[in-house]
């Protein structure tokens, strides 16, 4: 292959897409010229060095992700990352940053409603059947309160800029949400690689987010301590997301602990040291509900600490995220997030939920099977980008799969008009040069006893394949530092 003379050569934005970088829209940063220019002035060769030095970066810091696919069961590769930073400007955050606050105060409102009182279910705002048909609804859970009644503490919440230059939003992540590190680990290879820019350019900083966690942390244990003792349990080092439970543990100065390093005794979490027991007050848990108790849960889990939801129902223990948020993980439920919000808050939503069909409800489910090949079908209880089923990019057998499956169990299935989420510019190894990539952004909001966080841009995901919608970290794609400009 021939080396393009500059980066940009053989740059094509497809007709009907919005590219971040290269066209105009209401809220663009005059910041994308200035950065343009220095990559403009960039020799293929230069750029390349460049590159290969960010790469040698993420190396060093171990910054891996398990891919999975039809022919592996799981390879770690370097966390891709892409050196042309997005922009967003300071008053379209601050819109963003109300609006998760907004949504994640009405989602954790419903969820402490539907595990007491249900009044959303008996006034029929939300469908009763979907809570209750759902895998992640815990009976367990009915009548406890957590400290400060929160119950969703750490939010993932996946927007999308659509052509008309609007943000969406695509899905809310409550149960393990993942990502961050990505976010403290971008930022530090692009001040290493491109310092320059952060002279110039006044970026909000993000390496407060460790920081904010472990506030957030500390104001939700059960015990008034002054220095309250917070782990991070993780599934273990074979975990695809092992890189950010390390990363984050580290980052705030607590111990990253697995199942078999915690023992329940007096319906009290204890972790266990060379100097003996030492009581734990609060865990931030990665490790799905289904596995952190074999009391309670799964038998067969070699994960999870026995007797811990006996601990946690007694108050003894706080559990980040609270067991059962995954409730409104579920596509389905997620569509009423918008009624959320104005049954509990008496708001209009300031994010619009991208539009959902519910293939449960009848009329929905009669428009999905007239117009199919328009939509995109998705499960209802699936992450990370699989399970979904672009349809106008499926022949004839497989529309004809798809429509069966559907029809055969509607509760498990919704669709939505296929968004054309925006491009931008993203330096392709093949090709030596800049191409147009579609982008989603993964925010992240804390919410404590009292504290609310949501940090600063948030993690970019590109879809590195050409024209596809696919960004997930876990099916190959990769991400870019995101600039919230304070100017």
């Amino acid at each position: 292959m021939d080396v393009p003379n500059n980066l940009f050569e053989s740059y094509e934005v497809p007709d009907g897409m919005l590219d971040e970088v290269h066209m105009p829209f209401p809220t663009t940063h005059p910041a994308y010229g200035m950065i343009r220019d220095l990559f403009d002035s960039m020799s293929p060769p230069d750029f390349k060095r460049l590159n290969e030095y960010a790469k040698l970066s993420f190396m060093n810091q171990g910054i891996t992700f398990a891919v999975y696919d039809d022919s592996s069961m799981g390879t770690e590769k370097i966390f891709p990352f892409d050196l042309f930073p997005r922009v967003i400007n300071r008053e379209e955050w601050k819109m963003l940053e109300k609006g998760l606050i907004q949504r994640n105060t009405a989602l954790n409102l419903f969820i402490k409603d539907i595990y007491h009182d249900q009044h959303i279910l008996r006034d029929k705002v939300v469908p009763a059947s979907l809570v209750q048909t759902s895998p992640h609804f815990l009976s367990q859970m009915k009548g406890f309160r957590p400290v400060g009644d929160v119950y969703c503490h750490i939010c993932g919440t996946d927007l999308i800029r659509h052509k008309d230059g609007s943000f969406y939003i695509l899905e809310d992540n409550l149960r393990c949400p993942s990502g961050v590190s990505y976010v403290l680990s971008n930022r530090e290879a692009m001040r290493r690689t491109l310092s320059d820019f952060f002279k110039k350019i006044p970026v909000e900083p993000v390496n407060q987010y460790p920081a904010m966690l472990m506030q957030m942390l500390q104001s939700v244990s059960p015990h008034q301590d002054d220095d309250p003792v917070c782990v991070l349990l993780t599934p273990g080092q074979y975990n695809s997301a092992y890189y950010e439970h390390s990363f984050l543990a580290q980052s705030m100065g607590i111990e990253l602990v697995e199942g078999k390093d915690l023992v329940v005794e007096n319906e009290t979490v204890y972790m266990r040291t060379i100097r003996g027991l030492v009581r734990v007050d609060v865990i931030y848990r990665r490790v799905d509900d289904d596995f952190i108790d074999p009391e309670m849960f799964r038998k067969d889990s070699l994960l999870g600490v026995p007797g811990l939801m006996r601990a946690y129902l007694a108050g003894n223990v706080t559990l980040v995220n609270a067991p059962g948020t995954g409730v409104s993980d579920d596509k389905a439920v997620c569509a009423f997030v918008p009624d959320m919000v104005r049954y509990y808050l008496q708001e209009e939503p300031i994010l619009s939920n991208v539009p959902t069909y519910i293939c449960e409800r009848e009329d929905d489910l009669k428009y999905v099977m007239e117009h199919l090949p328009e939509l995109v079908v998705k499960p209802t209880d699936m992450s990370g980008g699989y399970g979904v089923m672009v349809c106008d990019r499926l022949s004839r057998e497989e529309l004809e799969a798809v429509r069966a499956q559907v029809k055969a169990d509607p509760r498990h299935f919704i669709a939505q008009p296929k968004m054309l989420l925006s491009l931008h510019s993203t330096y392709i190894e093949e090709s030596s040069g800049f191409e147009p990539r579609h982008i989603d952004l993964r925010t992240f909001t804390l919410m404590g006893n009292e504290t609310q966080f949501v940090l600063p841009g948030g993690l970019t995901r590109v879809a590195l394949k050409k024209g596809s919608l696919i960004v997930n970290s876990s099916q190959g794609g990769g991400s870019k530092d995101t600039w919230v400009i304070f100017d």
